[in-house]
């Protein structure tokens, strides 16, 4: 259970807190003075601490710097009166997630430390690559696919580096993970790591949050705010959907990347940092610069190594793969004695063209757990689009079954494609692995029989069909598990 740690010599304040968030998903643990809050931070190593700034016994700022020197990468929210701002600020400058005048605002406090217990779980749980079990509750990029190979190498590559990384691919194919996995295995991996998304964030505020402000420079600028790559010098900041950025902070990004410094939005003074820039877009930023709408000068400095990640429905053969490590997972967060899949579903599941990527399939086999009434999941349990007849039209490997040959080379020849042979044989070849593959349950060496071919031929066309026997294979409830 994650554990929460406040700091305030004010009774109220703390057992305003402490009333606030305990549950049973978080354990709550109060200090009231400096002393005793570093020694909680040392035997109970929280994943949160909130510090006021003013202690009875000492600063604020000095309880800081003593609890980070237990865990560093420990995400401390700084709370202060309106005459210590400064001294909030300076906490941040030394790496403080964010800092809170009094009163506090309780459903904003409420949603900081929700995201800073998010920070803190991904700080703390290493991002492991797809080989054998992972340990404990480390998160992992699955895949064992091809592409997915490649994808391990440029980590590998690329991570030891300092160098600016672009990661490109649909919302939902795992994005941030690589992200992650990038500062986990580079030199900074014990500096601080902060995540942006510069989607999420309305365009007017998007550059006080990268940049910081000074107190007036607009309208609701009561103080000075301090911002992430001020607070993330040292270690790594990762810009998701950095395409979606306004040209003027763009600008300002571009200068960053080239120069390694700023000023705050309203201010003179020049800041220095020194932030390693990991960024991901889900748009094509050629297109984009093309457009206009993304700078050119700004795409190269940002794309000077890139690593992309394919959408689901290119790497079929991963799917079985997910969907096994999901139900695992699954399983223990939602204490769910789920353990096989029954007749139909991994079909189901390897056709579906997965718009949402392998966000989408984590929800879809979440839906499908809390539905489930035994130890397998059943077609029933599947959402009702997952349902529908045309759902799974396109078959396991995403190609249409083959129409009326003439027809379906009349409508390639409207769409203006071209390469029309190389796409009519993978579309043929397609259909009969697949009826044949059906007919067989899997079974590669009956499959290679009933074709005619070899089963190093069979397994070849597969490979380059993204094809896989897991989506043909029956698995029998176990009548001992009901």
């Amino acid at each position: 259970m994650p554990k929460l740690l406040v700091v305030d010599d004010e009774p109220n304040v703390l057992y305003s807190i402490e009333k606030t968030f305990r549950s049973d998903t978080l354990e709550v643990i109060g200090a009231k003075t400096g002393r005793q809050a570093i020694e909680l931070a040392k035997s109970m190593r929280p994943d949160v601490a909130i510090i006021d700034v003013r202690l009875s016994d000492m600063s604020g700022l000095v309880v800081f710097d003593r609890i980070r020197e237990i865990d560093p990468r420990l995400p401390v929210i700084v709370v202060t009166a309106y005459g210590a701002t400064e001294t909030a600020i300076e906490a941040m400058k030394r790496g403080a997630y964010e800092y809170l005048l009094k009163p506090i605002d309780v459903p904003y406090l409420r949603e900081l430390v929700q995201r800073a217990l998010e920070l803190s779980r991904f700080r703390h749980v290493p991002t492991v690559f797809d080989e054998g079990e992972a340990e404990g509750e480390a998160e992992r990029i699955v895949g064992r696919s091809p592409t997915m190979h490649e994808v391990y190498k440029a980590i590998g590559r690329v991570a030891p580096s300092d160098l600016t990384v672009l990661i490109t691919g649909e919302s939902g194919t795992g994005k941030e993970l690589v992200a992650r996995a990038l500062w986990q295995h580079s030199g900074r991996a014990d500096k601080t790591f902060l995540a942006i998304n510069c989607a999420a964030i309305p365009e007017a505020l998007l550059e006080s949050e990268l940049f910081g402000h000074e107190k007036g420079a607009f309208t609701g600028a009561e103080r000075r705010r301090i911002g992430r790559f001020e607070q993330a010098s040292g270690g790594t900041l990762f810009l998701d959907e950095v395409g979606d950025m306004s040209a003027g902070t763009q600008s300002k990004l571009l200068r960053v990347l080239q120069e390694q410094c700023f000023e705050r939005v309203g201010g003179e003074e020049t800041i220095r940092t020194d932030v390693r820039v990991l960024a991901a877009t889900n748009k094509d930023l050629e297109k984009e610069v093309a457009a206009r709408r993304f700078r050119g000068d700004l795409f190269f400095r940002v794309n000077v190594f890139s690593i992309h990640l394919p959408p689901l429905r290119e790497r079929r053969e991963d799917i079985p793969l997910l969907t096994d490590h999901f139900l695992r997972s699954l399983a223990r967060t939602l204490g769910r004695g789920v353990h096989g899949i029954a007749p139909g579903v991994r079909e189901r599941l390897a056709g579906y063209e997965w718009p949402g990527n392998i966000r989408q399939l984590q929800s879809v086999l979440k839906y499908a757990m809390i539905r489930a009434s035994g130890e397998i999941l059943t077609l029933d349990c599947l959402p009702e689009n997952l349902l529908q007849p045309g759902a799974v039209a396109q078959g396991p490997g995403g190609l249409a079954r083959l129409p009326d040959l003439a027809s379906r080379t009349a409508d390639l020849l409207r769409a203006g494609e071209t390469d029309l042979y190389r796409q009519l044989c993978l579309e043929t070849d397609r259909t009969v692995l697949d009826v044949v593959l059906r007919h067989v349950k899997g079974n590669q060496v009956q499959a290679s029989e009933l074709l005619g071919i070899s089963r190093t031929t069979l397994r070849a066309k597969m490979r380059a069909l993204g094809m896989t026997t897991y989506a043909y294979l029956i698995v029998e409830p176990n009548p001992a598990r009901q």
